[in-house]
């Protein structure tokens, strides 16, 4: 599968006055020698505008459920989970939330905490499978934030790979198309789609929404280092959500046409997953990728100062590790208090890890989301 990792700068204006946009793959113009500052890449920035991330925010639901409450329902109990999984408790839609209305809250804080206006937001990203429209939930942050230049706003569907992708799309549209404010909103409400009598899945996911502001800069501030993206569409089968067509429609419907139309009402089935081959997927992969892009980046795996990848298994996580080499104590996890929230996973974990002071202004990060698709990348990336 090819490597999608590539760099841009902005060259001489052309004769219509509209500034061309050229692209060089990633590994050009690598320095000779190798720098093992943790908080510094070694490859000149073979572009004039860079991009940085400059705030983040999250918000969960208020309903909180613990393995003990699941046991109530389904067999299982808070020790099976927590030593299969590293889960103890998720947050759960309730009646009284709305997967919007978080995304806004978490974007408001994103926002709040760069210090800019939505007005000077230029394009809102939302990355979800479950958006509460079925044509996409992004015009509706737009809205409740109050930008009144209408920004561009849209969807993107990559399953728990979401917000990965939504950092590198945030990168393209600053680098290439002149963006100077870029929101991308990871939110998911797994909850809705899962099947709460199968104790293999029901325990694991979770719902929540998070978001960063990805904001242009000079290009030796540049903040995103290397990426490698990719997906198999082979691996469907051990992760997915299909639609189906509704069982309780009535035959009569149809008005007994032999070409069956109108069609049938049909919707999306519950989460089915095989978890033993989504786990061996994520533990061959996930390292392969940021091995990837760290080399495109030029940075030796010693230079990270902090492992964040998609919050699904703690085995996971812990087996990523391992075979980068990352001790424990530089491995970034709130997986035991959420669960798998899907495309919120990575932008929540980095919130609460910015917020609490673990990641601070310079230090650099290697995230990887990897999930339904099947989908994977990774992102080296500078906080601050």
């Amino acid at each position: 599968m090819p490597n999608v990792s590539s760099t841009f700068f902005r060259a001489p204006y052309s004769s219509l006055g509209y500034p061309k946009v050229v692209c060089f793959s990633a590994l050009q113009g690598k320095a000779s020698s190798i720098d093992s500052s943790p908080s510094q890449s070694p490859i000149p920035r073979l572009f004039s505008r860079g991009c940085k991330l400059v705030g983040c925010g999250s918000a969960v639901p208020s309903l909180q459920i613990s393995n003990d409450d699941l046991a109530k329902i389904v067999d299982t109990n808070d020790e099976w989970i927590s030593v299969r999984t590293g889960i103890r408790n998720r947050r759960v839609l309730s009646g009284r939330d709305r997967l919007t209305t978080l995304a806004v809250d978490a974007a408001q804080k994103a926002l709040d905490m760069a210090k800019v206006d939505p007005d000077d937001v230029d394009l809102i990203l939302l990355c979800s499978s479950t958006p509460e429209d079925l044509f996409g939930s992004a015009p509706q942050i737009q809205k409740h934030l109050g930008c009144k230049r209408n920004p561009l706003s849209y969807d993107i569907t990559a399953a728990c790979s979401g917000f990965v992708l939504g950092l590198i799309s945030a990168a393209c549209h600053i680098r290439g198309g002149g963006f100077q404010n870029v929101l991308v909103v990871g939110a998911d409400g797994l909850s809705r789609f899962v099947d709460w009598t199968d104790r293999g899945s029901c325990i694991l996911f979770g719902d929540a929404a998070a978001a960063v502001l990805v904001q242009a800069c000079s290009g030796d501030e540049d903040g995103l280092f290397g990426f490698d993206l990719h997906s198999d569409g082979d691996g469907q089968r051990h992760l997915n959500a299909t639609i189906k067509e509704d069982e309780t429609n009535d035959a009569a419907e149809s008005n007994g046409s032999v070409f069956n139309f109108p069609p049938r009402r049909h919707s999306y089935s519950c989460i089915h997953m095989n978890g033993k081959e989504v786990f061996r997927f994520a533990v061959r992969t996930v390292p392969q990728s940021i091995e990837a892009a760290l080399q495109k980046a030029g940075l030796p795996a010693s230079s990270i100062d902090w492992l964040l990848l998609h919050q699904a298994n703690q085995r996971i996580i812990d087996a990523v590790a391992d075979r980068l080499e990352i001790p424990s104590e530089r491995v970034i996890s709130n997986l035991a208090n959420y669960g798998n929230t899907s495309a919120a996973s990575i932008p929540l974990a980095l919130d609460e890890a910015v917020r609490s002071g673990k990641i601070k202004a310079g230090h650099t990060v290697a995230a990887a989301g990897f999930g339904a698709g099947l989908t994977w990348g990774s992102a080296i990336l500078r906080w601050g």
